[in-house]
């Protein structure tokens, strides 16, 4: 039987009596086939527009860059899914897929990634340091090297605590971290009171020094240290003076309004004072210094008084010496003013302040009387010389005595004379001419019945309010002195600080002439030797905390051990000659290395008389090497040692050559031209290829 036959048997359809269907079933069966072909086409062309649909759209998005795009389809719907890196880029994809179907047909399941997971957080580090120890708090790249933060900051808080409080982020080190972290921990050695913030870019110095030279010396060291393309804030303060006595001079002359000192007790103080100085004529900026012991709170008060006083008389002087006030008017000043001006000022004055009030007189038309006179003059070198009258032996001497403590014994030269009949309390005028000439770096002093002179230069700001403290206090009320003191830069001893390259550019200019001695196979240092090092030590306290290494160096005739110990043992022992002439050797380092780093040629006796040496090189903190691809290339080229260094004799021999006899000492010509003279410039090569590493347990002071 066919099977169409036994199908329609197993449905069991009527049939009719020949055993055939009927006919309505065969159209019913007609109808049902033709329903399931439609419904199979139906769903075969679906499928065949979803594959069609999803491709052009997946091709589309992959064109446009959008590769972060899904594509899944349900029937003629489209669905997109997928994190877009923005908003834009979402739409941008919605767009896109809108161009392949109808718009309608697209379903938006995309997520857009959080703009602040992707950006990097702001690292920075806060160092907190007192006197119980160290406080470290802050976020840091996971990558940093939080181990050796934590152990440098170890060995600054000694014993002290660390408190650790950093945390991490999974980020890249932003460029420049590693050199802002470096000089913020350097900063905070010399630092002992002070709250350090480091960024990448910015590092802030917070701290509280312990007088105003000290701020200017840390302000100067962390400027000239700062790496390059760091941003450094410096807010160093320090302790404000004490003022004894509490002075302020204001005077009104030919040459205008002015202080020669002021003072005041704080910010408010200073602001009142210097606006009444203003009023009175002063122009430009008017320094006053905010110190403490003012003698009472009605300060301000009294000197704007006083100001206004000055205003009116014109021209004068007034100095306040704590409550004690002497007001000069200058001659070209009328009675009549003179006594309204100073009564008004006495009437208002507050209680505590003692006015003495002085009307120079007019000149009178008389023969010209010869006034006695002293004159001490401080030369640019610190050479003083005194001439002029004293009255008797006893003063003489007073004066002879306090100029030789105060200026040296082999800088004072006297050439003065005995007049009896001196003006009343003439030595004490001259030993206070004298105390405050000793505040300028140079000028001239003169003494006479009626007033005082003093004019010169000074590396100190504070020096004009020093000498008119000095004056005021020791000559009393009502006496009359003129000071013309100018600062110069040049003599600040504090701005004047040289820079670590000109520190080792001055000890070049000593040792490239000169060498330091020792004698034959030992590491005791000659007398001639000892007389160069004398030289080396005043350059090195210019350069307080200049980082140098002493190396020590040898030829190598003997054994390798003996002479990398005899190398060793001389640049301790040119250390231990600078402790000895009180130099701080906590940044200088000596280091041995033998006859490892030859400078000439060790075939040659002046070669090997060049490779015994001592050199002085600048040690440059890691991340500041500024060496020259020029010099370094020189230096690996020619495979000498540097030439940066200062560099000295070895003097002697090795231990080998002792036994033979050679003496060692001094220079010659031979070794002059084995051993060019070291330059600065070649110091930059010497920091981008260092000695060799030998024993550096052996180093320190």
């Amino acid at each position: 039987m066919r099977p169409s036959m036994r199908f329609l048997e197993k449905l069991r359809l009527p049939r009719s009596a020949n055993g055939r269907l009927p006919l309505r079933v065969l159209t019913a069966l007609s109808f049902l086939g033709a329903a399931l072909l439609s419904v199979m086409g139906a769903a075969w062309a679906a499928m065949v527009i979803e594959s069609r649909s999803a491709e052009g759209i997946d091709a589309a998005l992959k064109a446009a860059g959008y590769d972060w795009a899904g594509v899944a389809t349900d029937g003629l719907q489209v669905t997109l899914s997928g994190t877009a890196p923005t908003e834009a880029a979402r739409f941008r994809a919605l767009s896109v897929a809108g161009t392949v179907v109808d718009a309608d047909r697209v379903t938006d399941a995309m997520d857009v990634v959080d703009a602040a997971a992707l950006k990097a957080p702001d690292f920075k580090i806060e160092i907190l340091r007192n006197g119980d120890g160290i406080s470290l708090i802050g976020l840091i790249p996971s990558d940093a090297d939080h181990d050796r933060i934590v152990e440098d900051l170890k060995d600054i808080a000694g014993s002290g605590t660390l408190t650790d409080m950093l945390e991490t982020a999974q980020h890249p080190v932003p460029k420049g971290w590693d050199a802002a972290v470096s000089y913020g921990i350097a900063a905070l050695k010399n630092l002992p009171r002070a709250k350090i913030s480091v960024a990448a870019d910015k590092v802030s110095v917070t701290a509280i020094s312990d007088s105003a030279a000290e701020k200017a010396k840390l302000e100067s060291n962390l400027s000239r240290k700062r790496p390059e393309g760091l941003r450094v804030t410096l807010d160093i303060s320090a302790p404000r003076p004490v003022i004894t006595p509490f002075t302020l001079r204001f005077l009104i002359d030919g040459e205008g309004a002015r202080f020669d000192a002021c003072s005041a007790e704080n910010e408010t103080s200073r602001d009142r004072i210097v606006a009444a100085a203003v009023a009175a004529g002063a122009q430009g900026k008017q320094r006053c210094t905010i110190g403490l012991g003012v003698p009472t709170p009605t300060w301000s008060d009294a000197v704007t008084m006083a100001l206004a006083a000055m205003k009116e008389l014109g021209a004068g002087s007034i100095t306040f010496s704590d409550a004690d006030i002497s007001l000069i008017a200058a001659d070209s000043v009328s009675q009549a003013d003179f006594d309204r001006v100073v009564g008004e000022l006495e009437s208002n004055l507050p209680e505590v302040f003692s006015l003495h009030a002085v009307l120079t007189p007019k000149p009178e038309q008389t023969a010209e009387v010869i006034v006695p006179e002293f004159t001490a003059t401080l030369g640019p070198k610190g050479k003083l010389e005194m001439r002029g009258r004293l009255g008797d032996e006893q003063s003489r001497d007073a004066v002879q005595n306090y100029a030789l403590s105060r200026f040296g014994t082999q800088m004072v030269h006297t050439a003065t004379r005995i007049t009896p009949d001196m003006p009343q309390g003439w030595p004490i005028r001259v030993l206070a001419a004298l105390e405050a000439l000793g505040e300028l770096a140079e000028g001239q002093v003169t003494v006479r019945a009626d007033s005082i002179a003093v004019r010169g230069k000074t590396g100190s700001t504070d020096a004009r309010d020093t000498v008119a403290r000095i004056l005021s206090s020791k000559l009393g009320e009502g006496q009359r002195f003129d000071l013309n003191i100018t600062y110069d830069e040049k003599l600040d001893p504090l701005l004047g600080l040289p820079t670590p390259e000109e520190c080792v550019a001055s000890v070049n200019e000593v040792m490239a002439s000169e060498k330091i001695n020792f004698e034959p196979g030992s590491a005791h240092i000659t007398k001639e030797g000892g007389a160069i090092l004398d030289k080396i030590a005043e350059i090195v306290k210019t350069c307080p905390d200049v980082p140098m290494e002493i190396g020590g160096h040898t030829d190598s005739q003997g054994r390798e051990e003996m002479n990398l110990a005899l190398s060793e043992d001389r640049a301790e022992a040119v250390l231990a000659g600078l402790m000895d002439r009180r130099i701080l050797t906590s940044h200088l380092t000596a280091m041995g290395y033998g006859e490892t780093v030859p400078i000439a040629d060790n075939g040659t006796e002046a070669g090997r008389e060049a490779n015994r040496r001592i050199e002085f090189r600048l040690v440059t903190p890691p991340g500041q090497e500024t060496a020259t691809e020029d010099t370094a290339a020189a230096t690996e080229g020619d495979g000498a040692a540097p030439q940066d260094t200062a560099t000295s004799d070895g003097g002697g021999t090795d231990a080998a050559q002792d036994t033979a006899g050679t003496d060692g000492d001094g220079t010659n010509a031979a070794q002059d031209a084995a051993a060019p003279e070291p330059t600065v410039e070649a110091q930059q090569a010497t920091e981008e290829t260092p000695h060799p590493k030998v024993r550096p347990e052996s180093g320190g002071n």
